[in-house]
């Protein structure tokens, strides 16, 4: 199955779960409490600004990005975070990655990301969107 297709059974399945209970921090499933609806080959153009700090497969001045979602904030290991990262609760799925893109200082008080927010809806959409297609890809975030 091509990616663009696989893409968009996964965001079609996880927008059906969103209605089945999940929690609105992710507890349950990748992106529980929002659907990924943002354009992906977009998204990978606006993450260069991300990738100045953060890679998908390892950490850099900022903690990978691979198996993203569902993920713990504050818990990649061989990464020091900020205490306020560390003892936020979130798990990030959609709505929490654009909720914290928004405004990364404002979301997280005392959050080390130097990272003032993307204002734009449409462009954490899309970042999400990649974010979440390159989750998704075993060829770019293999399993751990």
């Amino acid at each position: 199955m091509n990616s663009t297709l696989r893409l968009t059974v996964c965001a079609a399945l996880l927008a059906g779960l969103v209605g089945c209970g999940g929690s609105s921090t992710g507890e349950g499933t990748a992106s529980a409490g929002a659907a990924v609806t943002g354009d992906p080959v977009r998204g990978e153009e606006l993450y260069q600004q991300c990738a100045a700090c953060h890679q998908l497969q390892a950490n850099a001045a900022g903690p990978m990005h691979c198996r993203l979602f569902g993920r713990a904030a504050g818990t990649v290991p061989d990464f020091e975070y900020s205490q306020a990262m560390r003892e936020s609760g979130l798990v990030w799925n959609a709505e929490t990655l654009d909720e914290f893109l928004t405004s990364p200082f404002t979301y997280v008080s005392g959050t080390k990301m130097g990272f003032a927010g993307f204002s734009e809806s449409a462009d954490r959409a899309d970042v999400i969107a990649y974010l979440h297609q390159a989750n998704n890809d075993p060829a770019t975030c293999p399993a751990s």
